[in-house]
């Protein structure tokens, strides 16, 4: 009977937990497809969950960081959704690829056509993004969730420096360190395979002498074997044709 009561208030303490966790975890959010490395491209997913009961999300705005602008900003279509991009004037021009570019993405949205984020589902806006900066830790995109009741949240609070989640977390970015291993690695990967290719071509190559050679041994005795089995013949020959003579 203890046992079951224990068991009982563990699980009544289990799903308070979760329902107190629930909420503070529905909020819009950014994740990598694979990694977000400094200085590299990347493909980011905004995910959206729905957190009303009674109403749709509709519309969500995400605004890029102007202290770290983006020179590529690509969003992927989703089906029943119309999107929005909203550039501004750099106050310092970026270079990239020799280009000189003046103006980035501050701001894309999402609205809702022939399409919503139920209550209970989510939905993810997936976008590519580059050059990410080389001198940051992590973005922070400020987001905007509205809901077909006009009810606007404002997913724009940023971490504090304990680490304590705001109540109205805006999406941020974690960037990694700069593979630049895996690019020499790479590389030592292409050299070591064209290595083993020469290798394999000196080998071909002195294989296909040594078949030669051989060959034009082969060739060689064969043809001192006929020349000695025509001269033996012509010998026998000979000595028939003497002896013949020598009778008459």
């Amino acid at each position: 009977m203890k046992l079951s009561r224990i068991a009982l208030a563990g699980g009544v303490a289990a799903s308070t937990v979760l329902l107190i966790a629930g909420p503070a975890a529905a909020h819009v959010s950014v994740q990598p497809v694979g990694e977000a490395a400094k200085g590299g491209y990347a493909t980011l997913n905004f995910k959206v969950p729905n957190e009303r009961d009674q109403a749709s999300t509709v519309k969500l705005e995400v605004n890029f960081p102007t202290d770290h602008p983006l020179s590529s900003v690509t969003p992927q279509a989703v089906p029943g959704w119309k999107i929005t991009i909203d550039k501004s004037k750099l106050d310092k021009p970026l270079e990239v690829h020799g280009k000189k570019i003046t103006e980035a993405v501050s701001k894309v949205t999402w609205t809702a056509d022939d399409s919503e984020i139920a209550p209970g589902y989510f939905q993810q806006f997936p976008v590519s993004v580059g050059a990410l900066p080389e001198d940051a830790d992590q973005l922070v995109f400020k987001a905007i969730q509205t809901y077909d009741n006009k009810e606007v949240v404002r997913w724009i609070e940023e971490p504090t420096a304990g680490g304590e989640e705001p109540d109205s977390p805006a999406p941020v970015l974690k960037l990694t360190a700069a593979s630049d291993d895996h690019h020499g690695g790479a590389a030592d990967d292409a050299k070591e395979a064209d290595d083993h290719k020469a290798a394999d071509t000196e080998a071909s190559a002195k294989e296909s002498s040594t078949a030669a050679s051989s060959s034009s041994s082969d060739t060689t005795a064969r043809t001192l074997g006929i020349i000695g089995i025509v001269a033996g013949v012509a010998g026998v020959a000979f000595g028939v044709l003497a002896g013949r003579r020598r009778s008459a």
